[in-house]
């Protein structure tokens, strides 16, 4: 193919398909023929807000960062990869100089080239460029569609076994049945939990959760007229520790929390639930200004980290979980589309739901002139 067509955000709510140079790869790079692409949420919140926090899209961005291709050209450095071979893409190229590079936090990055981050384009074309150590082969028994969700499963991964710290006969309890948050019990399922509860105000997405990798689940309380946040929040916690036998310390206890809602309410409902001296990642970003219990924080010695991406090793994880049979991914994925009904795509992850109704949890595009049914 000698043409790039490319999906472009140009302004808030207005996407276009247009011809993009197809990239020159010198040196260690390596030009991917992107296969398939999930959507993430981050991608919708550009559409629509044009901005995330102090990421603001000032000009026309190419979409998508969760992709998985097959290798159409390699630079003359490049000796691990050929033509031809499959691989997940992993989106953020970094510096490798910089002090968060060397101590292996490369996801601190200052100068990090992030795909659909601003000012960087995306992966929602027919070509991609990226350094061929961030091109991971993909094993016989992983398809590119799993490749695809490589990405969403390295920030379970990052959260729930690099920041989190997770072994085997631990209990996790999750805020938030989106992929993210599934993805994060799937994480601790495969590392031998001995409890995995999930949290949803949906209780579809509760079922969900069940079928899928919790072996419990808890429907938050409804609040009270008048009651403030914080009370709601200790109320809440409370109720989910008596309904599910829930212990401050023992075998009872819960060594970990992951917030994937960024809702405040769950923030604080969390602290109270993670047992003493536990660990609390916060992965989710809702409204930054948020209220805490600080007393909780201190009393209990809580280990409250922020998640950001992927680090050094996650993918590769990422991939074993999967071709090990450790983590099945197809389940997540309920809707496919071709390339040329991205803007359908981009508006049934929005709605949550597709024009017959049915519930979205994870959305992939094929790349253009890949077939829905090429899994």
């Amino acid at each position: 193919m000698s043409d790039n067509p490319s999906f472009v955000l140009q302004a808030i709510e207005t996407v276009v398909f247009e011809q993009r140079p197809i990239p020159e790869v010198t040196g260690s790079e390596v030009l991917v023929e992107v296969k398939k692409t999930g959507i993430c949420g981050s991608d919708v919140h550009y559409l629509v807000h044009g901005r995330i926090g102090d990421f603001i899209c000032n000009g026309p961005m190419v979409l998508g960062h969760e992709s998985s291709g097959i290798v159409s050209k390699v630079g003359p450095k490049v000796k691990h990869l050929k033509v031809g071979d499959r691989v997940a893409l992993e989106p953020g190229a970094t510096c490798r100089v910089c002090d968060a590079c060397k101590i292996g936090k490369y996801e601190l990055c200052p100068d990090i080239v992030f795909a659909a981050t601003p000012p960087y384009d995306g992966t929602l074309g027919r070509y991609y460029k990226l350094p061929a150590d961030l091109a991971y082969p993909l094993p016989d028994n992983v398809t590119l569609e799993d490749g695809a969700m490589m990405e969403p499963l390295s920030v379970g991964v990052h959260s729930v076994s690099n920041l989190g710290g997770f072994k085997a006969n631990q209990s996790i309890v999750v805020f938030g049945c989106g992929p993210v948050g599934l993805l994060c019990m799937a994480v601790a399922k495969a590392l031998g939990a001995a409890r995995v509860v999930a949290v949803d105000i949906v209780p579809e997405r509760l079922e969900f959760a069940k079928s899928y990798a919790a072996t419990d689940s808890f429907l938050p309380l409804k609040a009270l007229e008048g009651e403030s946040r914080v009370d709601y929040s200790r109320r809440n916690a409370e109720a989910l520790k008596s309904a599910l036998g829930i212990t401050e310390r023992g075998p009872g206890s819960i060594n970990l929390v992951i917030d994937a809602s960024g809702a405040e309410v769950s923030i604080q409902t969390g602290l109270h639930v993670v047992g003493s001296g536990g660990t609390f990642v916060q992965v989710g970003m809702g409204n930054p200004n948020v209220t805490i219990d600080i007393g909780v924080l201190i009393t209990k010695e809580v280990v409250y980290k922020g998640s950001f991406r992927y680090g050094p090793g996650d993918y590769p994880f990422a991939i074993g979980l999967v071709a090990s049979g450790k983590v099945d991914l197809k389940p997540l994925v309920t809707h496919r589309f071709k390339f040329e009904d991205a803007p359908t795509a981009f508006n049934a992850t929005r709605k949550g739901k597709s024009d017959d109704g049915k519930g979205v949890i994870k959305v992939v595009i094929s790349g253009p002139g890949v077939s829905v049914d090429d899994v």
